[in-house]
């Protein structure tokens, strides 16, 4: 069956289906050796290449589905390569797959992350129409009001439009730093912190401790990775209705 040929490379491991279509429409890949074109299909047999390399298609065809839970420690970073030698994410997973990121965390923000070997679940769980839960706890600095909670619960404009809180909770902290919980639902760049700031406040830690159902371990130390159990991970399928 010919699928979409931004899903197959994602499948197959190369990279995600966003990054497979900026390609596309940059003329980096072709299909039986034609110039590909956004909403091409292609089968696993054919002859896909990137930059003019072929890639295999097939290649975790037959791979069960796996999900692994890591701890990002701030100043870790979420790219495969960076060119001021920094630790990435991706140094340390396990070696004995491939693993597509699902959504990013930036430089200073630590906590959970999710890789899968499916590039259609992490596809899926990142689309805004998923509309999957991110939790974080944040640290603020300053006195923060009920009009305040009030304003980031009902939406504020930022700089690439509207955004708000699903819910803010009040979560311990003394002195001038209270520690809140917050629920996002799009995984917008820097979205938890630039909501803070809008009303001038300074976040002085953030940590992702939840992704839809699945929590941050509290005995998973950082940089640690642990497997999802198979529930979770069927769980997590079923939430964007996949099949294992």
């Amino acid at each position: 069956m010919s699928e979409r040929l931004q899903k197959l490379i994602a499948n197959a491991g190369y990279g995600s289906r966003r990054w497979a279509e900026r390609l596309i429409e940059q003329g980096r890949i072709s299909i039986n050796n034609k110039e590909a074109k956004l909403g091409d299909k292609a089968l696993v047999i054919d002859k896909v290449t990137i930059d003019g390399r072929l890639i295999d298609l097939q290649r975790y065809a037959e791979e069960e589905t796996k999900v692994l839970i890591l701890n990002k420690q701030a100043g870790v970073i979420c790219s495969n390569k960076d060119e001021e030698g920094r630790k990435s994410v991706f140094d340390f997973l396990p070696k004995n797959s491939r693993w597509v990121m699902v959504g990013r965390l930036d430089l200073n923000t630590s906590g959970l992350l999710l890789f899968t070997n499916n590039g259609d679940l992490a596809n899926k769980l990142m689309h805004p129409s998923s509309e999957v839960d991110r939790e974080y706890a944040v640290r603020v600095l300053g006195k923060v009001e009920d009009q305040h909670i009030n304003q980031l619960t009902s939406g504020i404009e930022l700089d690439d439009g509207f955004a708000k809180f699903h819910k803010v909770t009040f979560a311990g902290g003394d002195g001038a730093n209270r520690w809140y919980h917050v629920v996002v639902r799009e995984g917008r760049k820097r979205e938890v912190r630039r909501l803070w700031e809008a009303l001038e406040f300074k976040v002085s830690r953030l940590i992702r401790i939840r992704f839809g159902d699945i929590r941050l371990p509290d005995n998973l130390r950082a940089n640690e990775s642990e497997y999802l159990k198979p529930k979770q991970v069927q769980s997590l399928l079923n939430s964007v209705k996949l099949k294992a």
